[in-house]
């Protein structure tokens, strides 16, 4: 389970055509946009439960765990970023593929892949995180606590 690699086959970056790089790339894409909608829910779960966490324990895991997403978030950002910059460039091979160096170019599309890869096990990571924290927090609290 630590390879998080899309990639549909092993050689697919080197025998791919460009449309197909596109449209593995637009793949990426739309799964970052989920990924940074689900990391909003995330912290709009710490969000909406940080009232009810009220001793010294609990407002240090939910400080770390903030600390946590908004990292993410900024790894996610930052990635959809260079996603957003490599989708022009391959647009750009489309239409002139003597454009750029194939080799050079497919070297950093591996190079993405492997970036995708380790923000995809360091997001659920922190998805992970998010919920044993909240769940030991609401699990640690009475009905009556929550009540008052």
């Amino acid at each position: 389970m630590n390879e998080f690699r899309i990639r549909p086959k092993d050689n697919y970056i080197l025998e791919a055509n460009w449309e197909q790089l596109f449209v593995l790339t637009e793949h990426w894409k739309s799964d970052l946009e989920f990924y940074m909608l689900d990391l909003e829910f995330l912290q709009h779960v710490i969000d909406k439960y940080f009232i009810w966490m009220a001793n010294k324990k609990d407002i240090d895991d939910v400080r770390e765990i903030e600390t946590i997403l908004v990292e993410t978030t900024n790894d996610c950002t930052h990635l959809e970023q260079k996603v957003a910059k490599h989708l022009i460039h391959l647009g750009n091979l489309i239409d002139d593929s003597f454009k750029y160096d194939s080799h050079v170019f497919r070297d950093e599309h591996e190079q993405l892949e492997n970036e995708l890869a380790l923000f995809v096990k360091s997001f659920r990571k922190s998805r992970e995180d998010v919920f044993r924290i909240t769940k030991q927090v609401l699990d640690s609290k009475t009905i009556k606590e929550l009540l008052k």
